[in-house]
């Protein structure tokens, strides 16, 4: 009960110093504000990128040949440098066969559902008639078609007669088809365009449209008209427009469900670097995995995030100083009522909770204000960079929690010192 009427007492009494308690909250709002905003922000970058990041395959495990590190150097303070050769061009010996790929999923037919393949021909532009659109080829294997999630807008996917035969059909977006064919997909259907690649035109005929997704990792200034989209084509197709007989220099697993990808990496390297690189002098196995790589970048914006946000929480300390200087000067001036309240029997101990609890309810009222302002700060920002605003809860738990801690820390004194004030002198005092 006696917590209830100290909370009544300090709302009566930032009431009748309306500017003055307002003032003294805006260091804490500023604080909190601050810190909200900054931590909402990180994780609403993270999360986005986490979520781009893990659509691309977070249980994939992406394989590509690397230079062999040759040389070892240990330095006076024990730090140790790698060298490797000069960079060498791959020769036919180097790549991933269709053979090793064969070999390895046999070997590991538990854990690799498929592979995800694919052959880049590069930017090229589009051309129709008198209209044109920007593109970037691909070539692709019905296991890396799959793994995009691509939604079919009109048309076909790439069959697997398309892939053995190599045939010179794709798949484009709904964003060329509106700045070629005025937005018409079916139109745009069985239709031929000729693409610009190296000075060299390639004739190809459209089977299917799929919708543009713009990447959530950030925001273009781009118009839609010079938007670079993909284009996708059969793995073969593409092999054979690049002369490439030789194989692949990365390829990505698909594992099976339950099958850690982090673990698996290390099983990869060790089997292919093992039975087919320990001769080679150049370059060698190296695997990674998309969730390892999610993991890290949390990780990493988390706690650039934090520190930035301990950063700006200082200003909560100059916000604590003003609490307790408007505290002084409260005590200073309510003298004679706190030699009144302890004639009338009050303790030290309900004199001191008096002004602690003053001091608390004033943070308070400070932080939620600071944690609104910061959303909202947090929001604006978010929604101009593209993402999804997603508010910090470990930030507002945080944020509440210092503000008891300043409303408790800066107030005790204050508190403290109007508790030892002496009846006798505090009704004497003017």
């Amino acid at each position: 009960m006696l917590i209830l009427e100290n909370i009544l007492l300090a709302f009566h009494s930032l009431r009748a110093n309306k500017m003055r308690s307002l003032l003294t909250m805006l260091g804490i709002i500023i604080g909190i504000a601050s810190v909200i905003a900054i931590m909402t922000l990180g994780d609403s970058l993270s999360k986005s990128v986490t979520d781009s990041m893990s659509s691309m395959g977070a249980n994939n495990v992406t394989v590509g040949l690397q230079q062999k590190s040759t040389t070892t150097e240990v330095t006076g303070s024990g730090m140790t440098f790698s060298f490797g050769p000069r960079m060498t061009k791959m020769q036919e010996k180097d790549y991933v066969t269709e053979e090793m790929l064969s070999d390895l999923k046999t070997r590991y037919a538990h854990s690799i559902e498929g592979y995800s393949l694919s052959e880049n021909i590069g930017s090229g532009t589009a051309q129709h008639g008198a209209k044109y659109a920007y593109v970037n080829a691909e070539g692709v294997n019905d296991a890396n078609l799959k793994n995009l999630d691509l939604t079919l807008l009109a048309g076909r996917f790439l069959t697997e007669r398309d892939q053995k035969e190599g045939r010179k059909v794709v798949l484009v977006s709904d964003l060329l088809v509106k700045n070629m064919f005025d937005g018409n997909s079916m139109e745009a259907l069985e239709q031929t365009v000729d693409i610009l690649f190296k000075n060299r035109y390639y004739t190809y005929t459209i089977v299917g449209v799929y919708q543009y997704e713009e990447s959530s990792m950030g925001f273009s200034s781009t118009s839609e008209e010079d938007t670079e989209t993909m284009m996708y084509l059969p793995l073969k197709t593409a092999k054979d427009q690049n002369h490439n007989t030789m194989g692949y220099s990365q390829f990505t697993i698909l594992t099976a469900s339950g099958v850690s990808a982090s673990e698996f990496c290390d099983t990869v390297e060790t089997y292919m670097n093992q039975k087919y690189y320990s001769d080679n002098n150049s370059f060698e196995i190296s695997a990674m995995s998309m969730e390892s790589i999610v993991k890290s970048m949390t990780e990493m914006l988390s706690t650039v995030a934090l520190v930035i946000a301990a950063i700006a929480g200082i200003s909560l300390l100059v916000g604590g100083i003003g609490v307790m200087n408007i505290m002084l000067v409260s005590i200073t001036e309510r003298t004679r009522e706190i030699g009144t309240r302890k004639a009338l029997g009050a303790t030290n101990g309900s004199i001191r909770l008096q002004f602690i609890m003053e001091a608390i309810v004033l943070c308070l009222i400070g932080g939620a204000l600071g944690i609104l302002l910061g959303i909202g700060i947090a929001a604006v920002a978010t929604k101009m960079m593209g993402y999804a605003v997603s508010p910090s809860v470990n930030g507002i738990l945080i944020s509440v929690s210092f503000s008891v801690f300043i409303g408790v820390f800066f107030g005790y004194y204050p508190a403290n010192k109007a508790a030892k004030l002496h009846p006798i002198e505090a009704l004497r005092y003017e």
